[in-house]
């Protein structure tokens, strides 16, 4: 798929642009150009130094700022595909420097959509979160804001043959600013801070997540939002699974946060389909035939007022699976 393509990665120095890199690098080591488009110059040298030039031809190393269009549309130049990953996702930080997150989230992907269209690019994937479905902090706003410009970016792209699409999962395992990371620096504190001992969060590997982008990726029409079907897991089995012997202490929740997490709303319900392996949000109004669409990929609509809840998930880690999991993917020195 993209052997001798151009891919361009929008917050590429990050912990899913640098496993999306592996990957690609690996199963395709005949890509044409891998942009890492970032503005963390730190982030980019330490990259630089895992891929360097010389061993990866592949590879190249752009600053630059979602917000600033004229990079974007520079380094857009010859590319192929964009997998759109930059955003300010801290919730704390965003309820606190809104403007920034605005810029950011927002600003930056009609950047993203402006430099894609007119340019050489045919498909873009933006990166979406759970906390975009019903949001009710302003990073999970900006976020489905993002959602909504990428969907009703396919109907302006006029005759140019380019599709935009979503990819909307939970919380990704071990990454910056994420729990499991947290109670890790925590346990020799012997105190891990709980927000609430009901709080439960969908949960996906970093492996995972890449995996469902590049299937994306491959099979977009244009207009998805794709959901893939992950565990949840309840924050005390969390807790227990890296600190048995901690004591935990309830702290309250921060400002932003929910119990429980959304992925698809009961009012999604309508245009949700069942795919198998995953959900995908169709748009209300598709630029293709949906009767077509769904002969090709076997889907099935859901029942009405379905919804797709960490709270309410069939699918559940276990203190013993956590404890696996965080070894495997995490910490390879966490204790067994």
């Amino acid at each position: 798929m993209l052997n001798n393509k151009s891919v361009l990665i929008t917050g590429g120095t990050g912990s899913l642009g640098k496993e999306l890199t592996k990957t690609i690098l690996s199963r395709w080591p005949n890509v044409k150009r891998l942009i890492i488009f970032s503005r963390d110059e730190q982030k980019h040298y330490q990259m630089g130094q895992e891929y360097p030039v010389n061993k990866y031809p592949a590879m190249r190393y752009f600053v630059g700022d979602v917000r600033d269009f004229d990079r974007l549309k520079r380094a857009f130049n010859g590319t192929d595909y964009v997998i759109h990953a930059a955003a300010m996702k801290h919730v704390d930080i965003a309820e606190y420097n809104p403007d920034e997150c605005v810029k950011t989230n927002v600003g930056g992907a009609e950047n993203v959509i402006k430099a894609a269209i007119g340019s050489s690019v045919t498909k873009v994937i933006a990166i979406s979160t759970d906390k975009a479905c019903a949001p009710i902090n302003l990073y999970g706003a900006t976020k489905l804001t993002s959602d909504k410009l990428f969907i009703a970016a396919n109907n302006i792209k006029g005759t140019q043959e380019i599709k935009f699409s979503v990819v909307r999962y939970g919380n990704v395992m071990g990454s910056n600013g994420s729990v499991i990371p947290f109670f890790l620096n925590k346990i020799q504190d012997g105190i891990l801070p709980i927000t609430h001992p009901d709080m439960t969060r969908f949960n996906i590997t970093l492996q995972q997540g890449v995996g469902m982008i590049l299937h994306a990726l491959e099979i977009a029409w244009g207009g998805e939002i794709f959901v893939p079907k992950i565990p949840s897991y309840r924050i005390m089995d969390v807790a227990k699974a890296i600190g048995p012997n901690c004591e935990h202490k309830i702290v309250g929740i921060r400002p932003g946060e929910k119990i429980h997490e959304e992925m698809i709303t009961s009012s999604d319900s309508f245009t949700t389909y069942d795919l198998g392996n995953y959900y995908v949000i169709l748009p209300q109004i598709p630029v293709w035939n949906l009767e077509e669409y769904i002969r090709t990929f076997n889907a099935k609509i859901v029942s009405p007022e379905f919804n797709y809840s960490s709270g309410k998930n069939s699918n559940w880690e276990t203190v013993e699976s956590l404890r696996g999991l965080i070894k495997e993917h995490v910490d390879n020195d966490f204790a067994q």
